[in-house]
């Protein structure tokens, strides 16, 4: 894997961590702490639980279009030994 390479994956994953930190700050929860429901659930709760497997999912699909591109995971070390 080259020097550029390994630098922008840890550009993006630093972006996905910011993006997460961002998601779950005040703004964008005093945005839907609100009496509103949708589907029977507080707005807060719905954003919460359709956010965070939304994120899962998109980081999901992130690393495995890594390893369709061939890169390595950070953990993976042909030379370590299996325990």
């Amino acid at each position: 894997m080259s020097k550029q390479s390994t630098t922008q994956q840890r550009q993006v994953w630093l972006i996905f961590f910011c993006l997460g930190i961002i998601m779950l700050n005040f703004p964008f929860m005093q945005i839907f702490n609100r009496l509103d429901t949708l589907f029977g659930l507080p707005l807060l709760v719905f954003y919460l639980l359709v956010g965070w497997p939304l994120s899962i999912v998109v980081i999901y699909l992130f690393s495995a279009s890594l390893q369709d591109k061939g890169l390595p995971h950070r953990d993976s070390n042909p030379d370590r030994e299996l325990e």
